[in-house]
């Protein structure tokens, strides 16, 4: 169905420096991570406006939050498991509760890591971060969604938390395609079950959706890149024409879009809902087909819990 890979760190350092020739308030902060974030395009093109905190997360979060306050609109990166989890208390003291219009943009985010390891795969970040009053939280499932998107970051007047994996992922949408943070992507709502996914689970999702309609299933699938606020209109109309729906993230089942999902639906309209994602555990180093096989990530453990919810309803 998808045939081109590409990577989503790689678009976004490249719009960084698109951003950065447009306009002059950008400056982008990293964590000795440059290389890896693909935060060395801004480097290479504005070595005034790039500042290498060294290993240092919580002096660079907390930086970011004094160039905010001057006017400045700055983009802090590094790996997902030290942006979110090593400096929390300064995103949530120094950047949230001032309200300071800081960007935070993880790579390296959920088990696609892959041979790095657990002590890396953070799965955790979308439950550390959803708590925190107002952020909002974007989970892109394709390079072009990235690209359209960051201009639309440079001017959101807040503080953003964008999660991106280390691997290349399919290919889902056209370069004209436009998305709005707070939104989501209606690829179609099905009858019977409707897959909201995010991330790389968004292109397995529409795989999976197609078998399911093979034998029977009218199946939907949304792409729901904005993970806070959620899209509750779009999340109604689900819930008036689906008789369940199925959650697939690459995140822990605790916390992440599943709860988020499940705590506006038993609010609002109770109706089945099954998940897929890594099941309260710890990653473990390996190559990433073989993780989301091991961990029920793929098209074909979606399929299986597809079945499993068209069974309940």
């Amino acid at each position: 169905m998808f045939k081109k890979k590409s990577s989503l760190r790689a678009v976004y350092g490249k719009e960084l420096v698109n951003l950065g020739k447009k306009y002059d308030d950008i400056v982008v902060l990293d964590a000795d991570l440059a290389k890896s974030t693909k935060t060395e395009f801004f480097k290479k093109e504005f070595p005034e406006r790039f500042f290498d905190m060294g290993i240092s997360e919580a002096d660079m979060v907390v930086t970011a939050a004094g160039l905010a306050s001057v006017g400045f609109k700055p983009f802090c990166s590094s790996f997902a498991v030290f942006l979110t989890g090593r400096v929390y208390d300064q995103i949530r003291n120094s950047i949230a509760y001032p309200s300071w219009n800081v960007k935070l943009i993880s790579t390296h985010a959920g088990i696609s890591v892959g041979e790095d390891g657990a002590s890396h795969q953070m799965l955790e970040d979308i439950a550390i971060t959803r708590v925190i009053p107002k952020i909002t939280i974007l989970s892109p499932s394709d390079p072009n969604m990235v690209s359209n998107l960051m201009e639309k970051i440079y001017h959101y007047e807040s503080y953003l938390y964008m999660r991106l994996p280390r691997n290349d992922v399919y290919e889902i949408y056209k370069k004209d395609q436009d998305f709005e943070i707070g939104g989501s992507y209606i690829h179609k709502i099905g009858k019977d079950i409707t897959i909201v996914a995010t991330g790389q689970l968004v292109s397995y999702s529409l795989m999976a959706m197609l078998e399911l309609e093979k034998e029977g299933i009218d199946t939907g699938v949304v792409d729901m890149y904005t993970l806070k606020p959620l899209d509750t209109k779009t999340l109604d109309s689900i819930i008036d024409i689906s008789k369940g729906i199925l959650v697939c993230e690459e995140h822990s089942l605790i916390g992440g879009l599943f709860g988020s999902i499940a705590e506006y639906v038993v609010r609002n309209h109770p109706l089945p809902i099954e998940s897929v994602s890594v099941n309260d555990t710890f990653g473990e180093s390996g190559k990433v087909e073989e993780l989301f096989e091991k961990y029920g990530l793929s098209k074909e453990s979606i399929m299986k819990k597809g079945k499993i919810l068209y069974d309940r309803i």
